[in-house]
């Protein structure tokens, strides 16, 4: 076994950091951009407050048009600058957050999953809601400088005209932050709780769409629908506090701008009544209270953004920053098609011990289902192998000193409850669109009458989960891509549960063909499948205690014939 994976995890101000580093010459034409575009939205009062000055003095057509041309040029410089700095942005932030749901998807996704302690809903809202927040931090800070640079103008052609105007602006905006970044914190910490609960939620949903029909067979459906409704409740409870906490940060924000906004008018025109400013100036700073507002009102919602943008990446580094179920070895198998399970103890398996050698047909009648659900998982390398005692190894070679990938292009497991994917047929039975024996394993799973019920054939269209196919039709299709897959090495588990007698007849046979000279292992009950088998084991309270044909055991073993007999 390798060592382990001791790297250190990643933090949600590591995930930030890569964003915005990622991303670096985006946000720096965007901070241009959305800075001329603010400073051109706080120009145009000053420009206003000029051109009155200038035209009470000098009354002409001239001054006039200049002063219209000016305008034009404030507007459009505002105008393209807005369109083209948010264009680039946007880009940016979209790009980012899919990267990082391609990222979290493939830590739920790959060979060597991550133990995360989060289910599959849980990770799917993280890849999805979480990614789109955090990659808004790269909005958030160009916006930020940007509202920043428009509040320093203002105070400074404020200032220009009285010291007291600039430093009314100035204290006037760090008192506005210092309350609202109290609140700001408050909302990271409940958006956080908020996601959390979401994503507990949809985790219930998963797991009731998976289970809904074993459900409605037991009546557990309205006891399933009841804890749905309260993690629901739970979740909802939740958005509205954080809708509350929002609308209290949104409301003092607005009342403080404008308290801000009065305090700089009625100064002002309490220094134009008094003649220490002029006409010109009374109108921009006016002018400026107003326009002030808009960028103010961004600088102090930034902070709030922020903080929800951190919550979101603190929930992704629970994904990314979970350490690996194993660490694979980097050795390959040999060419050969042994299996030998040596000793192994797992679960309900005791000392188990059996080789299958090259070519071979070998059967395995679990009297337990959990020892056959066992040995599965341990083949499928759904266990690390430190996790049990003794050692698999295929090709001659431990499973612990081979890589994940090297095994499953080496041997195949296909669980009973193969999942089926929304796309087709052909889609469903060769994802990657090069196996080669696509029509062989058509006819060898019998899946041939669903395609041939079908104008479209292999091209059908098939929906999430399977849901136009009946249940002994999914089970055909993911045999059919176990069996198209060709491996060295093919573990089946139960692939003929949903099917009719005649038809697990003719698969079971048709599988010993297309398989013959491949190393096949069937966990099974079915007696089509056990007697096409070269040997049968049979698996009891975890150990093979005996091993024969299907016939022999038969007609020799009573418990055997008791267990598999129909």
């Amino acid at each position: 076994m390798t060592t382990p994976d001791t790297r250190r995890p990643r933090p949600a101000s590591g995930i930030l950091r890569t964003a915005l580093r990622r991303n670096r010459g985006a946000m720096i034409w965007g901070t241009v951009l959305m800075g001329l575009y603010q400073a051109g939205e706080t120009a145009f009062p000053i420009a206003l407050g000029l051109i009155v000055e200038h035209t009470l003095r000098n009354r002409s057509l001239g001054s006039l048009g200049l002063s219209i041309a000016v305008l034009a040029v404030i507007i459009t410089t505002v105008s393209l600058s807005w369109r083209f700095g948010m264009r680039i942005l946007q880009k940016a932030n979209t790009t980012e957050a899919h990267r990082w749901r391609v990222k979290v998807a493939a830590c739920g996704l790959r060979p060597v999953a991550r133990d995360t302690g989060l289910k599959s809903g849980e990770i799917l809202t993280i890849a999805t809601e979480d990614a789109d927040q955090t990659a808004d931090i790269i909005e958030v800070v160009p916006l930020l400088i940007s509202s920043l640079v428009a509040v320093v103008v203002a105070a400074v052609a404020l200032g220009l005209a009285d010291i007291r105007l600039g430093l009314l602006v100035i204290v006037g905006t760090a008192a506005i932050m210092s309350v609202l970044s109290v609140l700001s914190r408050r909302i990271g910490s409940s958006t956080q709780e908020q996601q959390a609960r979401v994503a507990r939620a949809g985790a219930k949903v998963a797991d009731l769409i998976t289970g809904l029909r074993p459900l409605h067979g037991f009546g557990g459906n309205h006891a399933a629908f009841r804890s749905y409704r309260n993690v629901s409740t739970e979740a909802k409870l939740q958005a509205v506090t954080v809708a509350k906490v929002n609308g209290a940060y949104a409301g003092t924000a607005l009342a403080l701008n404008a308290v801000l906004a009065g305090a700089v008018t009625l100064t002002a025109g309490w220094l134009a009544f008094d003649g220490r400013i002029n006409i010109g100036e009374l109108v921009m700073a006016v002018g400026l209270a107003q326009f002030i507002m808009e960028p103010l009102r961004l600088f102090s919602e930034m902070p709030k953004y922020v903080m929800i943008a951190r919550a979101s990446a603190e929930r992704m580094a629970l994904v990314l920053s979970a350490p690996p179920v194993m660490t694979p070895g980097s050795q390959h198998p040999s060419a050969s098609g042994n299996l030998e399970v040596d000793c192994v103890r797992y679960g309900t398996l005791r000392d188990l011990k059996f080789t299958v050698a090259q070519g071979e047909l070998v059967a395995i009648a679990a009297y337990q289902p959990r020892a056959a659900a066992d040995l599965a998982s341990v083949l499928a390398v759904n266990v690390p192998p430190d996790a049990y005692e003794g050692a698999v190894r295929v090709g001659g070679r431990e499973l612990g000193e081979l890589s994940v990938e090297a095994v499953r292009a080496h041997m195949l497991v296909n669980p009973y409850d193969g999942e089926i994917f929304a796309g087709t047929l052909r889609t469903n039975i060769d994802p990657s669109g090069t196996s080669r024996t696509v029509p062989e394993a058509v006819e060898a799973s019998m899946l041939t009458d669903v395609v041939a019920l079908h104008r479209d054939g292999l091209d059908h269209g098939v929906r999430d989960r399977g849901a136009n196919l009946s249940g002994g039709q999914r089970q055909r299709l993911s045999l059919a891509r176990a069996l198209a897959a060709d491996s060295e090495v093919l573990v089946l588990h139960d692939p003929t549960t949903a099917v009719d007698a005649v038809t697990e007849q003719l698969i079971a046979r048709n599988v010993a063909k297309l398989r013959r000279g491949r190393t096949t292992v069937v966990i099974t009950s079915s007696p089509a499948l056990l007697d096409v088998a070269d040997r049968v084991l049979v698996l009891d309270e975890g150990v093979v205690t005996a091993a024969d044909t299907h016939r022999n055991l038969l007609a020799d073993d009573a418990d055997y014939c008791l267990a598999v007999a129909r």
